[in-house]
């Protein structure tokens, strides 16, 4: 394998990570952003507010994404780099 090859491949697995992640870290933020915004609006400083509905809402979109996350790994798996081991 060239050195041109393997850094393309790289770039696509961390471009394939960054898209697979955005959809649950996006749902992290805006929930994260709303219950602080509650919290400073209602002065309630509780940990488990933050946290549990922040998981919540971070398995939900997990759930829902989760056909879109497997179909994305699966199709970089079978163009790129199961060719590419089989081919040599």
């Amino acid at each position: 394998m060239a050195e041109a090859e393997f850094f393309d491949v790289l770039r696509q697995a961390l471009w394939i990570s960054v898209v697979i992640s955005a959809p649950i870290l996006g749902v992290a933020l805006v929930v994260g952003l709303a219950i602080g915004l509650i919290q400073a609006l209602t002065s309630i400083q509780e940990m488990t507010l933050t946290f549990v509905p922040k998981v919540a809402a971070m398995l939900a979109v997990f759930w829902v994404s989760m056909a879109f996350m497997t179909r994305t790994l699966t199709n970089f798996w079978a163009d790129g780099i199961i060719p590419m081991v089989a081919g040599g």
